[in-house]
């Protein structure tokens, strides 16, 4: 049951607008293909008063979507300089403290959202890239998924997860598609969404 029926601009042209509560992900295989989806998701939640988080990992560094952003969004500064958007590395939220714990990243997502609804922000807008995961993670990060699945709906969030082609196999793919509500991949150059029948 979604939060809200209200349409927020997703910023990318292959999607169109979507309800709050929308959990999707990007499959890539270079920085170019992040960038690409995640400076118009990004540069859409800023002129549309939404609190934007970016978790960075490998290939784009905090640096990086600070440079794509600055290029793409006039007066950047000042959204980062009023708090408008954070955008940090994978190891100060997926494992600060060393390890990968479910319930303190989604209490982290519900506490930043809250904090965002305080300062009169329309909602929490975010992405994170899962490069940094590792076999021995891949399970309980596939449970995290389906618990945000299952709970985003609840809540004036809008979720672009990104995974990497080059740590993904078939089963690995599998997983993620199930977890989410669509899935972006390019094909023979032209980014397709990719339905998750399960959701629709």
């Amino acid at each position: 049951m979604n939060v809200s029926s209200e349409k927020r601009k997703s910023g990318i042209a292959l999607i169109g607008d979507v309800p709050w509560g929308t959990h999707f992900c990007q499959f890539y295989k270079t920085k170019q293909d992040l960038l690409d989806m995640l400076v118009p998701y990004f540069k859409a939640g800023l002129e549309h008063n939404e609190f934007c988080m970016w978790v960075t990992s490998e290939p784009l560094s905090v640096e990086d979507a600070r440079r794509a952003m600055k290029k793409a969004v006039p007066h950047f500064e000042e959204h980062l300089r009023k708090g408008q958007i954070e955008i940090i590395p994978y190891d100060q939220w997926y494992t600060k403290g060393g390890k990968f714990k479910e319930k303190r990243v989604l209490n982290g997502w519900v506490s930043r959202l809250n904090s965002a609804l305080k300062k009169g922000f329309d909602g929490l807008r975010l992405t994170g890239n899962t490069f940094w995961i590792e076999k021995k993670d891949w399970q309980a990060f596939t449970d995290y998924e389906a618990t945000v699945n299952n709970v985003l709906g609840n809540y004036k969030m809008l979720a672009i997860c990104t995974y990497s082609l080059r740590k993904c196999g078939v089963m690995e793919i599998v997983d993620v598609v199930k977890n989410h509500e669509f899935a972006l991949a390019m094909n023979q150059g032209e980014w397709q969404i990719v339905s998750n029948p399960a959701s629709s």
